[in-house]
């Protein structure tokens, strides 16, 4: 089972993706877990070697009775790293992560390659309300704040809409351990690093939303922006929960900042084209360059795949199905094939196809998708069957 004993206490974890991939450990806000991240874990696992854990208290982790301290919660994070062997890691926090990765830039500065800093505050603005909340769910439990907190996460159009993420929150909220919530509670009521902002040197991002209520943007985002030295913000239309409301805006921003565009590689494009098409058919387009081909099998290799099927925003089993779609609509049969072909061999399975040509025959005519259907049929005929 995943998991340790750091700072004296037991952390459960999550681990994702390569090991020898550039490592990113996700901390989640108060009364939610480590499961608020999926969506990003999801953009990212390709690029990063994801380490998600629950905050002493929540989730599966251990509880311990008494007041945390922000500093504490610190340390168990770097216990985590530690005990996986990971010495230098990006940070991404929400809500009260953003406290543990101010705390883990001001004193493990040499750890934190990337600071971000999501839906959080170098102070609250009123302590005394979170002391009222602690107070609260130790005498009456976790439906006494529950109504309130949900206000508190999403904004009224969503709440209103009740997507199944709402739900989850508040089934999660429910189910924290009202001793672990108030022990974090205390972290957060006592937690003032306004005096230290300057003093942060990690490259830093500050995410926000512009309908966060607890935390507005004005009075808690721009000051990490203004006063850590470097740092960007992206300030998002959303609530609190800002990656659960906004998750392909909130993913986006943590992949632009993560990893910066470079100017395309003719290198890392052709990876990726032997990737997607193969590399026998990468081959044959290469032994079929001429002197007069040349300058655009370059351009297509460097622009085309190392510049757009890079790029983290699509993974590549959508990116397939845009081109298929595109293809079919435009006629462009022969280019249709190729990815019907090569995406069969990778990431697409034969109901993708049917449904791709469902759609393409409301939106691109019923004689497109009969074309469509005949050619995909064709290429899934000719595919060499598993033996039994």
């Amino acid at each position: 089972m995943p998991f340790i004993t750091a700072n004296d206490c037991r952390a459960y974890y999550r681990i994702d993706g390569a090991d020898a991939a550039p490592a990113l450990m996700l901390s989640h806000s108060l009364g939610l877990d480590h499961a608020m991240w999926d969506e990003q874990v999801s953009d990212l696992l390709p690029r990063f070697r994801v380490v998600r854990y629950d905050t002493r208290g929540h989730g599966a982790s251990g509880v311990t009775r008494g007041d945390y301290t922000v500093e504490q919660l610190g340390r168990d994070a770097l216990g985590i790293a530690d005990a996986l062997g990971i010495q230098r890691f990006a940070f991404c926090g929400l809500s009260l992560g953003g406290f543990i990765g101010q705390w883990l830039a001001l004193h493990a500065p040499n750890r934190v390659t990337h600071l971000v800093l999501a839906n959080t505050s170098a102070r609250l603005s009123e302590p005394k309300d979170m002391e009222t909340r602690r107070r609260t769910v130790l005498a009456e439990g976790m439906p006494a704040i529950a109504d309130a907190s949900m206000q508190r996460f999403f904004s009224p159009g969503v709440l209103q809409a009740n997507p199944p993420r709402v739900a989850w929150a508040r089934r999660t909220l429910l189910a924290t351990d009202p001793v672990g919530y108030a022990g974090c509670c205390a972290a957060l009521r006592d937690f003032d690093n306004t005096s230290r902002l300057n003093e942060i040197a990690t490259p830093t991002l500050v995410i926000g939303g512009d309908r966060d209520v607890p935390m507005p943007w004005p009075e808690h985002s721009e000051p990490l922006v203004q006063k850590i030295a470097g740092a960007t913000g992206v300030c998002l239309p959303a609530g609190h929960i800002s990656n659960l409301e906004r998750p392909r805006s909130f993913s986006a921003a943590l992949a632009t900042f993560l990893m910066p565009r470079a100017t395309p590689s003719r290198e890392e494009g052709l990876k990726v084209r032997r990737a997607v098409l193969g590399d026998a058919h990468v081959d044959q387009a290469t032994a079929a360059t001429t002197a007069f081909t040349r300058d655009f099998q370059d351009l297509i290799t460097r622009y085309a795949w190392g510049g757009i099927w890079t790029r983290p925003g699509l993974d590549h089993r959508t990116r397939r199905l845009l081109v298929l779609a595109v293809t079919a609509a435009m006629g462009r049969w022969e280019e249709f094939r190729l990815h019907v072909r090569t995406g069969l061999e990778h990431e697409l399975e034969a109901c993708d196809l049917q449904e791709l040509l469902l759609q393409l025959a409301v939106y691109a005519g019923v004689p497109t998708a009969n074309t469509g259907f005949q050619h995909a049929a064709e290429e899934l005929t000719s595919r060499p069957q598993a033996g039994g």
